[in-house]
Order: C-alpha cells, then structure tokens, then sequence
C-alpha cells in the first residue's frame, strides 16, 4: 500500500540508514518496488555511523533528500544484559550524527525508527503514543529503550527549533528476511526458527526456551513494515504535519493490533518447520515485559494495514532462513 500521489519524487535521493539490516532491507525492497532507484547505501565497512566526521563528510557529499533512520545496535534479551553500555552508546551516535547532519544540509523529510520497548513495562494495553514516559521500562531493555526515546526526543526539538520534518516510528516486533539467527543475540522468532529447525534436522525430542511463554507479543512482517514507513514519509503534507505537531512528541505506532503468547506462537512455528517434538520452558530465564500490543488506530486513521497474516509471514521467514542456510554466502553488510 502506498500514497496516491507521491510526496517522494522517484528522482529524489534517498538514504537507507542500516540497508542491511532486517528493516533496511525490508526498505530498498520496498523503494525499489515503487520505482525509486537513486537509493543512497552504505555498509558498516563502508561508513561507520557513530563517527561524527564520517557522517559529516558523508551528508555533505551525498545530500540526500530523504532519510529513512534505520541503523541500530539491536538483539534479544540476552544481548540487552550482556552488553547494556554498547547498545545505549552506539545508538545515541548513530542517532545523533544522522539527525544532526541531516538537519544542517536540509534534508526534505527524516523517518527515524524505534521499538515498541520505549513504553513501560506495565503499560496499559494496547500501548497509546501518548502513554511515552508515563512509568518505569523493562530492565532487560531499558538502555537501548532510552537511547530510542532520545532519538524521538531529537526529532521533537529539532522541529521545534530548526522546522524540520522529522518522524519516529514505532514498530512492533520485526521478523523476515534477513533477520539475525545468532542465539546469543537474536530476537524471539528468529530464534525459535532456528532452533526448531535444527531440533528438527538432529530429529531431536525437545526444545528449550526461555520463560514461561506466557509473555504476550505482537509480530509483524519486515516487509509490512517497510510498506507503512513509505507510506507515512508519502503522506500529504497535510497530514504529515499534523502528525509533527508540537504539543506532542512526532510520534506512531506501526503494528497489526493482534498478540499471542510466546507459546502460541512457538506452536506456530514449530507447526511450520514440521518440528514435533516437545516445547519444554525454563522458567529459570527471564521473560521480558509481560505484554506488549500496540494501539495502531492513529496509523489505521490514515489508511494503512498490514497484508501478512502472522501465519504466513512465519512460512515466508523460514523459506528464507533457508535459502539463506543453503547459500552458506557470508553477507558483505557486515
């Protein structure tokens, strides 16, 4: 789904912050989709975004006219508590440099994205825009969380001070291609993908995962994520700015409204990957913020939706992994 009458012009410069990344790429798929082919793309090796004068040097060469915001430290709870000071350092200069750059060279418009994880551990569900900074974050997460809300922070006082057009999306949980498959790091469904998977080619009796499984969860398709991102940065002014109005942070949600249990959708998965052994819980294990379903009316509002069932989003994801496991190419993102 997309805007009827394009605010981007397919000539038009764009930047994809983290192409490589499983939102980024979710991204150029989309862009390139839509016709638009002057994509600006860096890897890590390339252009190391926590450096300020590389990113300077950068914006000032390249000038793009469009920003989608998507580079980011991220992992599961596990890389959350083992490396607490690089995700919250790293994502404050990626976020600081890009923002900052892209105001001093006029960019059009900004699109940053965040994580549902920037609201309370015991928000009232399904999570409003407005319940931001209304109670204390899960520990697990909260110095990548609070790195978040201060890119949602930047872009609110740089368009108040400079009259910028900068918006922060917050996606609920991402899975698809490209997704990171390290358990040590890994988010919850690319990790069930992953173990099933090789539970179920060792023709193992059982797996095992983290917490109780009753923690609820709301998943979307990268691909669906990417699709609501243009669509908001194609927005008609109009209603654009009054998503960047000033009495309130330039905030929404991106989600499709519909949660399941961590055991639901391990049932799911193991359903797809044709694993039928057992699903044994360590309780032991930490599960992370006990519910977490967006409220997506405002987004609804403007006439987006998402089109992959979670379903067959999970078939897609592991036809993926798959393809990807079959390659055995080391990807040159990295």
């Amino acid at each position: 789904m997309t805007a009827v009458a394009p605010i981007m012009n397919t000539r038009d410069r764009v930047y994809v912050a983290g192409h490589c990344g499983l939102v980024g790429s979710g991204l150029v798929r989309a862009l390139n989709r839509a016709g638009y082919r002057n994509l600006t793309l860096r890897t890590h090796a390339e252009l190391d975004l926590t450096d300020p004068a590389a990113v300077a040097d950068f914006f000032t060469a390249e000038r793009p006219d469009y920003v989608f915001l998507g580079a980011a430290k991220v992992g599961g709870i596990l890389a959350n508590q083992t490396y607490p000071a690089d995700f919250i350092r790293e994502n404050l200069l990626i976020q600081s440099n890009i923002i900052y750059q892209a105001c001093k060279i006029g960019v059009k418009r900004l699109l940053f994205l965040g994580s549902s994880c920037i609201y309370p551990k015991h928000c009232p569900q399904p999570m409003r825009e407005e319940y931001l900074l209304t109670g204390p974050l899960e520990s697990t997460n909260r110095p990548y969380a609070l790195a978040k809300i201060a890119g949602i922070e930047l872009c609110w006082s740089y368009n108040r001070q400079y009259g910028t057009r900068y918006l922060a999306v917050m996606p609920t949980n991402i899975y698809g291609p490209g997704d990171n498959y390290d358990l040590n790091t890994s988010h919850v469904i690319p990790a069930l993908i992953r173990k099933m998977d090789e539970a179920r080619r060792r023709a193992e009796a059982h797996v095992t995962l983290w917490g109780t499984g009753t923690p609820r969860r709301e998943f979307l398709y990268s691909d669906d994520v990417a699709d609501a991102c243009l669509f908001l940065m194609n927005l008609p002014d109009q209603q654009f700015l009054a998503i960047l109005n000033e009495d309130r942070p330039p905030l929404i949600n991106i989600g499709c409204g519909e949660d399941h249990t961590i055991l639901e959708v391990a049932v799911m998965v193991a359903e797809v990957i044709g694993f039928n052994g057992d699903l044994v819980f360590d309780h032991s294990k930490p599960d992370g913020t006990p519910r977490k379903l967006l409220d997506v009316s405002r987004l609804a509002l403007l006439g987006w939706k998402p089109a992959v069932p979670l379903h067959r989003g999970l078939r897609l994801a592991y036809d993926a992994f798959c393809r990807e496991r079959a390659s055995n190419v080391e990807t040159v993102c990295s």
